[in-house]
């Protein structure tokens, strides 16, 4: 921070309310925001609204967050009374909805011959906004990009970034004929300025449009102006005679603009102050992404801030409002050579008046997920609900995370400068017959790239660049329990149900448990994700199969967790030292099982085992496990199995089911299965739909050799799903079957707990 822009911020920005004694260690905090969101009381229910064009960017990418069906980023109403609605699309044209017909507005490729989105997320036709006298003035304005050859053509309004390589571009259009379906008049340029790198540029530009004829605010343009990705490394954000990170303020009729192509309103912060450009409405932000007005109360402005590696928050922002970035994210110190943690606040934090956020949450990387790489979440600001059709949604601000497509709501009310952070709730999802969907599903793809708009009306609507299409809340209903009983989410330490894609790589599974640990789908990668569902409210199942019967290779499709190490997976260390385990899932037979060995050289040899899925022991090379439900030759005769290890160099002990396993998993009908494990008493037991099925232990006499006490002290090195070896070094014991809801539990799981959790699967 320049000595000037310290001396603006000491003399001009009011300290918030203390919150608490704020901690002063210099201890690292690598868990923010500790508390996940709270599951809603009430869902909402989308209806198609609309479908957008297919679209490309300019130039073509291959970068394949880019590669969308269209790249539209909001939903809004002209504000003619008219009741036509705007939506543009980043790749170039700006669409007009009416009454169910869509028109092409204007496509900014047309006019300017630099136009550029062919790399960086918010490149190209980035918002669009009208004039609140628009049905008079036909004014509207928009914000697009420029590549390096635009920057070359044409004077900044400031000087840009240091090597800039991309430009956004404000432009005032008049139309001929307000009322209009397609776009003719004239335009004009009224801002430009380079960012030095392809990521926060200019994102929305809009008006208040709760701001009415004689307030301060009406007729006023917000521009939303990033760091340019370049935060990081210098005081931009804070300094105020730079644009970077802010909140612009301008007047788009006025002409005492540094061009004269618009106005400074003599009411903004920081006019008058040395050094400092009197367009700053805020400061201190690397994205300021969406921006919105409660249309009721006092009208305060709330926007969604997307963080670097740690959290998202959203701030209730006023004038001269500073949010603290890159010295702050959120509520703690940032220190950008140490991206993995954040740090408490220093005892002094009160004098730097910065303004924490009313929301929040966190990123929570997956354990084995580089900490200070993407791990798939930005913050999707929201609306305030006022409307009228769905009352229980009353002053509700509803938002959401983009690249995942989680919807979150927290009250306004709740949301309070100088406060604690307002709790956050996850709002369920429902079509319009019913069925629980997540966002992925409506879409057909891991990374939704979600966004929210709202009409006159107060009614919302959410959008989606994978596929292009508009929903719009059309009924609120009473959301469904979780899957997960009370008793099992105690013990729950991996849980995949395969409805959550990782958002940065298709081909990795969320974990629902305490472990936080990626799942690898290992060879068929997202293509393993199917449409299918073993209980009502599933939507998604995983397909396992062996790829190619009569060749030895390395193309099974299977799915695991491996650490080959001599500490294991750590974050499976609820599984060290273990009294039990459960391993339960759902489980289809799709195809021939056992399957063709290839390494026999007999065409009809069979595999004696049909891998269904396991906790690795902690000197695995990939296929002994510490606890095991499978199907495996016993004594000849295909059975399934619970086959499990106390010590890692011990033996094993197998307990089978008497029935015939053709029974127990008949083709193509999914069954709900549980295999559990207590190391100190030495039982075991399976269960089939919710009941104990019976059998017998296989080995004579005390294999685990127990006396009491729990599995060996080591970290398992993984989990393995339809077959052996999840670090897929080689082809054993392949399942032509599908899985759906498995869970590993570090406790040997009770009859009555096994028999609620299959009752809470159907409903009941």
């Amino acid at each position: 921070m320049t000595a000037a822009t310290a001396a603006v911020l000491g003399a001009s920005l009011v300290a918030p309310p203390a919150i608490g004694a704020p901690p002063t260690s210099d201890e690292p905090i690598t868990d923010p925001i500790p508390e996940d969101p709270e599951p809603a009381e009430l869902g909402l229910v989308l209806s198609e609204y609309a479908q957008l064009p297919e679209t490309d960017t300019t130039p073509p990418t291959d970068d394949k967050r880019l590669m969308r069906h269209n790249r539209i980023n909001y939903i809004g109403d002209v504000p003619d009374g008219s009741g036509r609605q705007y939506v543009p699309d980043l790749n170039g044209p700006i669409y007009l909805l009416d009454d169910g017909q869509q028109h092409e507005y204007l496509d900014l490729r047309d006019h300017d011959e630099h136009f550029f989105s062919g790399r960086g997320m918010g490149s190209g036709a980035g918002f669009i906004t009208f004039h609140p006298e628009f049905e008079k003035n036909g004014k509207f304005y928009t914000v697009h990009s420029v590549g390096e050859e635009g920057i070359a053509a044409a004077e900044p309004t400031y000087p840009n970034q240091p090597d800039s390589v991309v430009q956004s571009v404000v432009t005032e259009w008049t139309a001929d004929d307000p009322g209009a379906d397609t776009f003719s008049g004239t335009h004009r340029e009224i801002f430009r300025y380079g960012f030095g790198t392809y990521t926060h540029a200019v994102q929305q530009i809009d008006f208040n449009p709760t701001a009415e004829p004689g307030d301060e605010d009406y007729g006023l343009l917000y521009m939303a102006v990033g760091d340019g990705g370049i935060g990081l490394d210098t005081d931009i954000p804070q300094d105020l005679s730079e644009p970077g990170g802010k909140i612009f303020r301008i007047d788009p009729e006025g002409d005492n603009g540094p061009n004269g192509q618009y106005g400074i309103p003599p009411s903004n912060p920081f006019v008058g102050k040395k050094d400092a450009l009197g367009e700053i409405y805020a400061l201190g932000m690397r994205d300021p992404h969406r921006f919105t007005w409660d249309p009721e109360g006092k009208h305060e402005m709330y926007l969604g801030h997307i963080g670097q590696r740690a959290l998202e928050a959203v701030y209730q922002v006023e004038k001269g409002d500073n949010l603290g970035w890159a010295e702050r994210e959120g509520r703690f110190v940032f220190d950008p050579e140490t991206q993995c943690a954040l740090f408490p606040f220093p005892p002094d934090d009160a004098k730097y008046g910065y303004t924490y956020p009313v929301a929040a949450y966190d990123h929570d990387p997956p354990y084995n997920w580089p900490c200070n790489e993407d791990s798939g979440h930005a913050l999707s600001g929201g609306q305030v609900y006022r409307g009228d059709a769905h009352p229980e949604l009353e002053g509700k601000y509803i938002f959401g995370d983009l690249v995942d497509g989680e919807v979150f709501s927290t009250e306004t009310d709740e949301m309070r400068r100088g406060a604690g952070r307002a709790p956050i709730t996850q709002v369920q999802l429902f079509d319009d017959d019913g069925k629980r969907m997540r966002m992925s599903d409506f879409v057909g793809d891991g990374r939704v790239d979600l966004r929210f708009g709202s009409d006159t009306e107060g009614e919302l609507y959410l959008l989606a660049k994978a596929n292009g299409k508009i929903w719009k809340v059309t009924d609120v209903k009473e959301a469904e329990p979780t899957e997960v009983t009370d008793a099992v989410s105690e013990n729950l330490v991996s849980h995949y149900d395969f409805e959550r894609p990782f958002a940065v790589d298709g081909a990795k599974e969320n974990d629902q448990g305490s472990a936080n640990t990626l799942l690898d789908l290992i060879n068929g990668g997202e293509d393993m994700r199917v449409d299918d569902g073993a209980f009502p409210g599933s939507n998604n199942a995983l397909e396992l199969k062996q790829v190619n019967p009569g060749e030895v290779g390395n193309d099974d499709w299977k799915a695991g967790v491996w650490d080959g190490d001599a500490n294991g997976v750590e974050s499976l260390e609820a599984f060290n030292a273990v009294d039990g385990i459960t391993v339960m899932g759902w489980v289809k037979m799709t195809g021939e099982n056992p399957s063709p060995d290839p390494s026999a050289g007999d065409p009809d040899a069979r595999y004696n085992s049909v891998g269904l899925a396991g906790v690795l022991s902690g000197e695995s090379d990939g296929h002994d496990v510490r606890a095991l439900l499978e199907l495996i030759e016993v004594d000849g005769e295909m059975r399934l199995v619970a086959l499990g290890r106390r010590l890692d160099d011990g033996e094993s002990q197998t307990f089978a089911a008497q029935q015939d396993w053709r029974e127990l998993l008949p083709q193509g009908e999914w069954v709900h299965l549980a295999a559990t494990f207590d190391y100190t008493t030495g039982e075991m037991a399976l269960y089939r739909n919710g009941e104990p099925v019976p059998g017998f232990y296989v080995q004579d006499g005390d294999p685990w050799q127990v006396d009491g006490s729990p599995t060996s002290a080591t970290n398992p090195r993984g989990i393995k799903i339809g077959g052996s070896y999840p670090q897929n070094s080689q082809e054993k014991n392949p399942c032509n079957c599908r899985m759906d809801s498995l869970m590993f539990l570090d406790k040997a799981a009770d009859a009555d707990t096994i028999a609620e959790q299959y009752a809470r699967f159907q409903g009941n």
